[in-house]
């Protein structure tokens, strides 16, 4: 009886790790998306990107914007945009140096 409790365990902690890792090579192909759209074509992938953000941060305060003046390049040229994709990248940078430190076992302390 204890033999097929603990198998069932060990059967359940295995599934429990390939959930993990299927989880994990998903988020992995997402990011690498991510980038190679960035890498295709940097400012398309920017473009793109602002239409995103500026969409989702209306949706989230429900704001309602200018189309007309949003469809113009003269908005996005202005002094915010570049201090927003900084930020933007800096972010990731740091979100995948956490990863891989954590991928290798690297404690930054």
């Amino acid at each position: 009886m204890f033999s097929l409790l603990f198998k069932y365990l060990d059967i359940k902690s295995l599934d429990n790790k390939i959930h993990e890792t299927v989880e994990s090579i998903n988020q992995l192909k997402i990011s690498r998306e991510f980038f190679l759209g960035f890498a295709r074509d940097p400012q398309q992938f920017i473009n793109k990107w602002l239409v995103s953000q500026t969409r989702d941060l209306k949706t989230m305060t429900d704001i309602v914007g200018n189309p007309e003046e949003e469809r113009r390049g003269e908005f996005y040229e202005q002094s915010w945009t570049q201090e927003a994709v900084c930020r933007y990248f800096y972010s990731k940078v740091q979100q995948k140096r956490a990863e891989l430190e954590q991928a290798l076992g690297i404690r930054n302390n």
